[in-house]
């Protein structure tokens, strides 16, 4: 929510200049946080502010980086599940840790006192049910390295190879030179569409 983007934009519309930071265009997300947290109406307004925005831009971001080959996309979604963007994924990790330390961990982090502190773990989905949603879980009650280890161990069963990746970029090759034979010369444009297309039936018919 930087100044000037539609999320910050559709926030202000939404609930006006008393969330941003003293003599400062930035939104306080204290300030917002106790707003939202104890009003089930304002933070499904915010959601309905921030959401859409979030989601277009994820979109974006993963477009690009399948256009540039790369053979994995992580998602960081806080709420996943609760804000249906697990359709997205192909795959999904909750990362979970016992009640206790996630409080702590929470009231450290946001610096909150206890009862705040409850009232947000309680606002979401709980963990019990996002683990039974997951496709993996990472266990992060110990310390970052071991939970960066079950992590490895997570993306090694699931980035595909280079070559798989490669091979489904042919279909949209395929396409895109369809579109950019309607403005070039015939000769030149059947030579690409053949040339795409031979490509394109070659890949996908090893699978």
């Amino acid at each position: 929510m930087e100044p000037g983007a539609s999320g910050y934009k559709n926030v202000l519309k939404a609930f006006g200049s008393s969330v941003l930071e003293n003599k400062s265009c930035k939104i306080d997300r204290k300030k917002l946080g106790d707003i939202i947290f104890n009003d089930t109406d304002k933070r499904q307004l915010l959601n309905r502010c921030t959401h859409p925005v979030v989601r277009a831009q994820m979109i974006k971001q993963v477009c690009m980086y399948y256009l540039c080959g790369y053979p994995l996309c992580v998602l960081d979604i806080p709420l996943l599940f609760e804000s249906d963007m697990h359709r997205l994924c192909h795959k999904t990790i909750v990362i979970h840790c016992s009640e206790q330390i996630q409080l702590q961990r929470l009231m450290k982090r946001d610096d909150i006192d206890h009862d705040k502190a409850i009232v947000r773990i309680e606002a979401q989905m709980p963990l019990s049910q996002k683990i039974k949603l997951a496709d993996f879980t990472i266990d992060n009650n110990g310390s970052v390295t071991q939970a960066t280890q079950q992590l490895d161990s997570i993306l090694v069963k699931t980035t595909p190879s280079y070559f798989k990746v490669y091979s489904m970029l042919i279909a949209p090759l395929g396409i895109l030179g369809s579109a950019v034979a309607m403005f070039i010369p015939s000769k030149f444009s059947f030579a690409l569409c053949s040339l795409v297309g031979s490509v394109s039936l070659l890949i996908f018919s090893m699978f």
